[in-house]
């Protein structure tokens, strides 16, 4: 035991690498089940984003071919998630634990709960013996989210190390978690660059395991039009047609986005439609002339310069096709918010700016949705039901939407945005706002900006003017969203960049796991 005690002397090292090679050796003579197992420490898990409190009691729960899954017998929900985390623990360990099977030896209990100490919806608690873990949360989101902690707690083996018998031991102890803000995000620029159905899912995936709950997707841009809109066919037939660069495009039809929205949801997971207007609307007034209102003859735009679009923006006709777009996209989106954009319109009269998001807004509420807009939305005559992102490094506009006591999702473009480049050495982003290295992205305190109840979330954007393939979009997201996840997740007082770095290269093993092509950035001492 000598050397286990020289690793746990040492405060940020994981014991989760040391700790099943040992018990692997154990248990080959333990079919009684009574193990003695080497002393854990559950608070030096690697943890991501960083739970609100844990306790640690030293000893190992077993994980192995002897352990079932148990769900409530009334909520379908927490069954599915049930089989979510058997095919996950599956895909790790290669373990077939199977789920309300009565006859196991140890169990993984997920129970739906009335503890009125987990106040948020997302909110769990996880209880870990030598003889089960047992799961709480009131909500099937809080279970999803505690089940994202259980897979981050299972240890890593390596395949030549396992033996006929193998057990994953994982520490014993207490973790209460909740999110600090409710709405945690990514967004996915599908515009500039076309990404499929399966590229999207994967983002998806990783997002969740990050305990992400929203994914912003941006479906409509000056380069192209993304999603099928029955009513207009030709914004597919036409305006989906290019991309930056001179790329083919693409988009999808209703089917292919209600198969990711269906997706999303199974990981608890919301996405925000964005149709960007009145400027960034190219693609839609080529499809459809009598929307322009630049007064230009227009063509297919494969450039990246912004600004020069807009809809007419005193048209009735311009306000029937909104509706139509807004209609069809909100059905197949069950989730409470449609982004309409509003950034950088900058060829639109203030006064027809003003009128055209009011009237936008309202078509908005008559589908039953919550308008977000970009920050500078605020200027209009909007009521405090409607949502600010803050991106623009105005101060003013953030001001405007305190003012009026609008909720606010901060993306503030030199800390949040994902596609500036991490350094000099990074091949792809851009530095119109500078360089974002990886502590930059963690090194910020959203509670900074207002008062943490004016505060939605934080979103990290995702444009895609220089990436065209999902590795290259992994380039530049991974990892910097995995610190923005806890930046939304985790209070102030237990963020550390010290502490979280540590805990960031050990996610190597799952980011290798999930082929995910980060930026190996060398602040990192990856694992």
């Amino acid at each position: 035991m000598k050397n286990l005690n020289m690793i746990n002397s040492k405060k940020y090292i994981s014991i989760k690498y040391i700790i099943p090679l040992l018990l692997l050796v154990i248990s080959a003579s333990c079919s009684d089940r009574k193990i003695n197992f080497p002393k854990t420490d559950l608070s030096q898990e690697n943890l991501i984003p960083k739970p609100l409190n844990i306790v640690s009691t030293n000893s190992g729960f077993a994980l192995d071919e002897f352990t079932s899954i148990q769900t409530p017998a009334d909520s379908q929900e927490f069954t599915d998630i049930g089989f979510f985390l058997a095919d996950k623990i599956n895909a790790q360990t290669n373990l077939n634990i199977r789920v309300n099977e009565e006859s196991a030896k140890t169990f993984i209990c997920i129970k739906q709960s009335k503890n009125k100490e987990l106040k948020s919806p997302e909110s769990y608690e996880l209880k870990i013996t030598q003889d089960s873990i047992i799961l709480n949360s009131k909500t099937a989101a809080g279970a999803f989210r505690g089940i994202q902690t259980i897979r981050q707690i299972i240890p890593q083996i390596s395949n030549d190390t396992l033996v006929k018998n193998p057990i994953w031991v994982i520490p014993t102890g207490k973790i209460t978690d909740a999110p600090q803000f409710t709405y945690r995000s990514s967004m996915l620029d599908v515009a500039r660059h076309f990404f499929s159905v399966d590229d999207v899912k994967k983002y998806i995936d990783v997002l969740s395991y990050y305990k992400y709950n929203t994914l912003h997707l941006h479906l409509s841009d000056d380069q192209g039009w993304r999603i099928e809109i029955k009513s207009w066919p030709k914004l597919t037939k036409i305006g989906a047609k290019s991309e930056v660069g001179g790329e083919s495009g693409g988009f999808y039809t209703q089917e292919d986005f209600t198969e990711i929205v269906k997706y999303a949801a199974a990981r608890y997971i919301t996405i925000v439609p964005e149709i960007d207007m009145p400027g960034h609307t190219n693609a839609a007034s080529f499809s459809y002339p009598f929307l322009n209102g630049n007064g230009k003859n227009l063509e297919y735009y494969e450039g990246i310069e912004v600004g020069f679009s807009t809809f007419d923006t005193r048209k009735d006709s311009v306000y029937n096709f909104i509706d139509d777009v807004i209609r069809e996209i909100s059905s197949l989106t069950p989730g409470p918010y449609f982004h309409i954009g509003g950034d950088e319109s900058h060829v639109t009269k203030k006064n027809d700016y003003i009128y055209f998001v009011n009237r936008v807004e309202k078509i908005v509420q008559k589908y039953g949705k919550q308008m977000i807009g970009w920050d500078e939305v605020g200027n209009a005559d909007i009521d405090t039901t409607s949502i600010s992102q803050y991106w623009s490094r105005n101060k003013k506009n953030l001001a405007t939407a305190f003012s009026k006591n609008m909720k606010v999702i901060l993306s503030p473009a030199n800390k949040a945005y994902l596609d500036l480049k991490y350094d000099t050495l990074s091949k792809f982003g851009l530095t119109w706002a500078g360089y974002i290295p990886v502590d930059t992205g963690y090194n910020w305190s959203p509670e900074s900006y207002l008062a943490k109840e004016n505060i939605l979330g934080i979103e990290a954007p995702l444009w895609t003017e220089t990436v065209s393939n999902i590795e290259e979009l992994e380039y530049l997201a991974f990892p910097r969203a995995i610190g923005y996840s806890e930046l939304g997740w985790t209070i102030k007082e237990n963020r550390n960049w010290e502490n979280y770095k540590v805990r960031l290269a050990n996610q190597k093993p799952y980011l290798d796991r999930m082929n995910i092509k980060y930026y190996p950035s060398k602040l990192i001492d990856w694992k």
